[in-house]
């Protein structure tokens, strides 16, 4: 029944637009909320299920890609890419492994003190999420990241391509112009 009630949607829906490892969590109710059970993202045929002979015109992912390992990265990379109409978007937000704070650091690095980071796998940079999504051909447009520096870089982004919580613009621990917590993160567009 929820198939069936899928296609219908994708047959009247104006954008297909998939939130990836939603964890039940879908702030923007414009997205389609998937997790594993519905869609392992590392995984062809799961594609295929999922969206039969449509093609996304918007994938979001809010911190899934650090629980990835680099063969599964690789995987879901390329099924975004495959799956995703041409000048398509892949949202991707994760831990920034260039944030200046240790404590940051500590908290989201793989086997960190953060809530889920004893399952964190890799922790990205603007260079290395760039370098993966450009192998697979993404154009890559970065939106908010810490470079190797300290320098924090912002490009007035909307929502359209996915409401991320943990960014500059939304994460409530971010008060008074100090940036406590933000994400990597990118927009990789389909040519």
């Amino acid at each position: 029944m929820q198939k069936r009630s899928l296609f219908f949607r994708f047959l009247t829906s104006q954008k297909i637009k998939l939130n990836v490892g939603s964890s039940g969590k879908n702030p923007d109710h414009t997205f389609y909320a998937t997790d594993i059970d519905t869609l392992n993202i590392t995984k062809e045929g799961d594609w295929k299920r999922l969206l039969l002979f449509f093609k996304a015109d918007h994938i979001m992912a809010e911190h899934v890609w650090e629980h990835l390992s680099e063969e599964d990265t690789i995987l879901a990379n390329a099924n975004c890419f495959k799956f995703l109409k041409k000048k398509g978007v892949l949202r991707i937000a994760v831990p920034d492994g260039f944030h200046p704070d240790t404590k940051y650091i500590d908290y989201v690095k793989p086997g960190g003190n953060g809530i889920g980071a004893d399952d964190h796998k890799i922790l990205y940079n603007y260079k290395s999420m760039s370098e993966g999504l450009k192998k697979v051909g993404f154009k890559v447009q970065l939106l908010e990241y810490w470079d190797e520096n300290g320098k924090f870089h912002f490009v007035d982004w909307t929502d359209e391509g996915g409401h991320i919580r943990r960014s500059k613009r939304y994460d409530p621990r971010n008060q008074n112009d100090t940036l406590n917590y933000t994400s990597l993160i990118v927009d990789a567009v389909k040519p």
